[in-house]
């Protein structure tokens, strides 16, 4: 099979739309049955990719060879973001420094959490610096793995998991710690999930989409800062 697809421009473009259209079908059946958002349509699409891809034998690089295309959006989608946050600019006014302040403090959090873990499970230099990005964008993330010299494709699959993980479990956890004000959980969602905890805030209010999108953006810059100084602790 990996022949036969090897050739194929959009072989991997394809597989991704596709496994991501159907994995947003079945989530949003299941969300009109039971209410809950149990089924992340990219968490679907990377299992039935790489289970595809491991049944027909068929390589990474024959399907990163289409699949790339996509990156290329992964920017502009970004920048998208902006749209909501201008919208609610004047709520930002109001409440900019307990904004700030709660950003600052997710992600000093997510650093001396790696930090602590990393010392507890013993892990070396490299391994260490690869979690440091593991709560911002992949657009910057990938910026900042390379720049500490770590596992750059790891780092991509971890922010990635951080993501659907923050997705999917964001909405439970603000609501057993009682967080129910729009913007305390639009912070929470872009500091500790990124884009992908943004498009569920996005699905919960524009004002927690807003503030997430604007979240992701300063918390993205506050660790490439901030990762500096915590690379040369271990």
């Amino acid at each position: 099979m990996d022949e036969f697809f090897k050739d194929s421009l959009f072989f991997g473009l394809f597989l991704s739309i596709f496994f991501y259209f159907i994995g947003m079908i079945l989530n949003n059946l299941i969300k009109k049955k039971i209410h809950i958002s149990l089924l992340n349509p990219l968490l679907f699409s990377v299992i039935c990719i790489i289970t595809l891809l491991a049944v027909t034998k068929t390589s990474y690089s024959t399907y990163e060879n289409g699949a790339k295309f996509l990156s290329t959006f992964l920017t502009p989608a970004t920048i998208c973001l902006a749209i909501p946050l201008y919208e609610k600019f004047e709520l930002l006014k109001k409440n900019f420094i307990p904004i700030i302040l709660g950003i600052i403090s997710g992600v000093l959090t997510s650093l001396v959490s790696v930090y602590l873990l990393s010392l507890a499970f013993n892990l070396d230099h490299k391994v260490y610096v690869t979690l440091i990005p593991h709560s911002i964008t992949t657009a910057i993330g990938i910026g900042v793995s390379d720049s500490l010299n770590g596992y750059t494709t790891i780092a991509v699959a971890i922010i990635i998991v951080t993501g659907i993980l923050g997705s999917l479990f964001g909405s439970m956890i603000c609501k057993m710690c009682r967080i129910d004000d729009p913007i305390a959980r639009g912070v929470a969602f872009g500091t500790s999930s990124h884009a992908v905890g943004t498009s569920r805030a996005l699905e919960i209010g524009e004002t927690e989409g807003a503030i997430s999108g604007l979240s992701l953006v300063i918390a993205g810059i506050l660790t490439v800062f901030l990762s500096m100084f915590f690379s040369n602790l271990i």
